[in-house]
């Protein structure tokens, strides 16, 4: 005759303990790598600020250094506690920054029109070669083409197409000195896949777009946001070029008014801004990369 064994009361008392056991150190375990996770973002962050304050602070010294030892006449030459006094406590700063704030506020938002097109494109651009070597031999050239050709001797006929003064040339000009630092950027981060990642996607049936969707893209993110902060400089000389040569507004259209009616307060400190904006911005998306990394599980690469 067949002996049944009953779980008596002490025995699913055992059980209960065990599994509460697991529970704890599963949260444990879950709360440790969030604190780990916060650290390495608090680190990272705190290193990218540290890294900005300092290429602040040695530029500045650069600026200061030109401007006293090269005996440029100051009239001419304004050192960065001149255009301190211009723009914060001369008696007319309030009307100076009034004069400057808007000219840096439309070089911002045609840097903006450049860099999200171009990176728009230069992602588009990169995944259609990665799914199609034929798209790659048809349009590579054509990039090459514009990178190599100054953008000086093509921007009228690009004015001329797109219009002198209109959204579309700045929006063109920009795309063009983007284009290809970001997509040299996101081709190589979408070619570094692991190859192991992609024969487990294939072996469970998955399609070229599905292993560029789930293994390429998230792969690539480090080389995106690469691609991203080398392009924000390069948007703010597209925006500057195509307001100096197209629109007549921003900065990039002042610069020369500026220069030539001597007002060279004015064209140091409008350099200035516009510089120490750029370099803020270059950080602002390294921290993004920091955080966004971070949270994925990926460490940033260390700079």
């Amino acid at each position: 005759m067949a002996s049944h064994t009953v779980a008596g009361p002490e025995t699913a008392s055992a059980a209960t303990v065990v599994a509460d056991a697991g529970v704890v150190a599963d949260a444990a375990a879950v709360a440790r790598l969030r604190a780990e996770r916060r650290r390495a973002l608090r680190k990272t962050v705190l290193r990218s600020l540290g890294n900005a304050g300092i290429t602040i602070v040695v530029l500045l010294l650069l600026w200061q250094a030109v401007v006293s030892l090269t005996g440029i006449s100051p009239y001419i030459a304004k050192g960065p506690l001149d255009v301190w006094e211009f723009l914060f406590t001369s008696p007319n700063a309030e009307a100076n920054r009034a004069q400057l704030f808007p000219l840096v506020g439309q070089t911002l938002v045609d840097s903006s029109l450049g860099f999200v097109v171009g990176m728009i494109v230069a992602i588009v651009l990169a995944v259609a070669f990665s799914l199609s070597k034929a798209v790659e031999a048809g349009v590579m050239p054509l990039v090459l083409l514009l990178r190599t050709i100054p953008l000086v001797s093509i921007a009228p006929v690009i004015i001329l197409m797109t219009g002198r003064g209109t959204t579309a040339s700045v929006a063109v000009i920009g795309t063009i000195v983007v284009l290809f630092p970001a997509l040299a950027n996101v081709l190589f981060g979408l070619s570094r896949a692991s190859r192991q990642s992609l024969d487990v996607v294939h072996v469970f049936g998955g399609g070229r777009f599905t292993a560029l969707r789930k293994v390429n893209l998230p792969g690539a993110l480090p080389s995106i946001f690469a691609a991203a902060r080398v392009s924000v400089p390069g948007a703010v000389t597209g925006a500057l070029l195509a307001e100096w040569l197209s629109t007549g507004a921003g900065i990039g259209g002042s610069i020369l008014k500026f220069n030539a009616q001597a007002q060279f307060a004015q064209l140091w400190s409008s350099i200035a801004l516009i510089t120490l904006i750029t370099l803020l911005l270059y950080n602002l998306v390294q921290i993004v990369e920091n955080i966004v990394l971070t949270r994925m599980g990926m460490t940033p690469g260390a700079r």
